[in-house]
């Protein structure tokens, strides 16, 4: 079988990252972030595929809440992705997302083999992953589930871990060797993985996979059958063109299952390579220590930080200036609308503080003060009762959707390019300086038909000032809710 023509990356962009709070938010988490190098993690993930496979095999797995931000962000393959984004209505953990993609590749092509990777990894040694995955491939054809080990640095407590069989041969590539699963352990305590390192023969799970859709699915039908006939319904619902609201409700009955636990631990068929990239998940802000440069003093420092004689500290400002004295193995996290401090021992332990934050109904674990949308973004610069003041960026050639509000009035004067607005039946240009007003039920419309970046302040009165206050007439990007 020729691996490239069948060959499908899929790569699942639907977490939080919320360890890496207060950068990363629900609505905005790691992948979007560029965290190393120029690009964001999603957006060094996609070339990385592009290595081994063609741009319109990519299938990207997401939800709705962050489907915008990512198809912004990957829009230099507009064209080759516009039919490979699969959403699913809501989150029910990894089993689920695979299966629903198997599904629809099996539909597509009997022979599809899946390269199953996360979207905020931050992966080294490029031909090194390319040998790797040719030869999962290769055991991929003898109906193997092939996952793809890490040979551990230190004893991380936040991994599972595998053992492989290394008795047995599957398959080799140069100095890469197959080799069947002996077992899969849980997250040890801290005195096991020290012993699995000492031992030498565990790897970290990388959550990387290969497999041919079709045996995918036929192992979750044998280890989870309520989970097969249940995806089995809502990609007959989705393929059929069913209204979201059906496919919404059939997919919140789907058991929320870990493909690990549900199906590789499980499996007789699971095989490991131990890879010889380098890897890191990059899953609290202790591990950025990996993979981003160090200064003298051992610190990781970005942003407009002033420090004095601190040292193994991860120091991050986002615009103003924070400046540290005598710090030692800590994280200081500054963004605009929350501060995060903590021993760098501590730095698994943001995910419960997210939690708090999500119980208290604290908008800050949810997004940021700036929210990215597919035609620009808006920042809520200011708000009280009965007010909301934002500045709105409308890229060039970018347009709202034709909407109207129920229970609010805007008023629209643009600082920066030209504004066209649709305003009832109304058609105005707007330049620099200028203003409108949009009454409550007013049907309206902001768009740039500009060469540079539209920029207004908008300014909300009304009693009720949510974002689902909106009813859509027209729409750019297929959407039905939010702005």
């Amino acid at each position: 079988m020729d691996m490239t023509n069948h060959l499908y990356p899929v790569i699942l962009a639907g977490g939080s990252g919320t360890r890496f709070w207060p950068l990363s938010r629900h609505l905005y988490p790691k992948q979007l972030l560029r965290i190393i190098g120029d690009e964001t993690l999603i957006q060094q993930t996609m070339r990385r595929v592009l290595s081994c496979a063609r741009p319109d095999h990519v299938i990207i797995s997401t939800n709705p809440g962050q489907a915008d931000s990512i198809r912004v962000q990957l829009s230099e393959w507009k064209s080759e992705l516009q039919h490979n984004y699969v959403v699913e209505p809501v989150g029910r953990n990894t089993a689920p997302a695979i299966a629903l993609v198997a599904a629809e590749l099996v539909r597509r092509d009997p022979e599809a083999m899946m390269l199953v990777l996360p979207a905020d990894h931050v992966v080294t040694g490029e031909k090194a992953f390319q040998a790797a995955v040719v030869l999962g491939a290769q055991l991929a054809e003898q109906g193997r589930l092939v996952t793809f080990g890490i040979k551990p640095t230190r004893p991380e407590t936040g991994y599972g871990y595998i053992q492989p069989n290394r008795r047995i041969a599957l398959g080799k590539k140069g100095r890469l060797t197959g080799h069947p699963v002996a077992r899969f352990v849980e997250k040890p305590n801290r005195a096991k993985a020290t012993q699995y390192l000492k031992n030498g023969n565990y790897f970290w799970n990388s959550g990387m996979f290969l497999w041919r859709a079709s045996t995918i699915l036929e192992e979750i039908r044998r280890h989870q059958p309520k989970l097969a006939k249940a995806i089995e319904r809502v990609h007959g619902l989705m393929a059929s063109g069913a209204e979201p609201p059906e496919v919404e409700a059939a997919y919140k009955k789907v058991p929320s299952v870990s493909i690990d636990n549900g199906v590789m631990e499980l499996s007789d068929n699971a095989a490991m390579i131990p890879v010889g990239f380098g890897w890191s998940d990059v899953g609290n802000w202790s591990s950025l220590e990996e993979v981003a440069p160090r200064d003298k003093a051992g610190n990781v420092v970005s942003g407009r930080v002033i420090d004095m004689d601190s040292s193994n500290s991860v120091l991050y400002a986002d615009r103003r200036v924070v400046a540290t004295i005598g710090l030692s193995d800590m994280v200081v996290v500054d963004t605009p609308d929350a501060t995060l401090i903590c021993p760098k021992s501590r730095s698994q332990d943001v995910k419960q503080m997210v939690e708090i934050l999500k119980q208290q109904g604290a908008p800050e674990h949810l997004e940021h003060v700036t929210v990215f949308r597919p035609w620009g973004s808006y920042t809520v610069l200011e708000e009280g009762p009965g007010y909301k003041v934002k500045r709105v960026t409308v890229n060039p050639g970018g347009r709202l959707s034709l909407q109207l509000h129920h229970k609010r009035s805007e008023h629209w004067v643009v600082i920066a390019g030209t504004a066209r607005v649709t305003r009832g039946e109304e058609l105005v240009d707007l330049r620099v300086g200028q203003s409108t007003a949009i009454p409550v039920e007013t049907p309206h419309r902001l768009e740039n038909f500009g060469n540079e970046t539209l920029h207004i302040i908008e300014v909300q009165n009304g009693h009720y000032l949510g974002e689902d206050d909106i009813v859509r007439f027209k729409d750019d990007y297929g959407r039905t809710a939010g702005r």
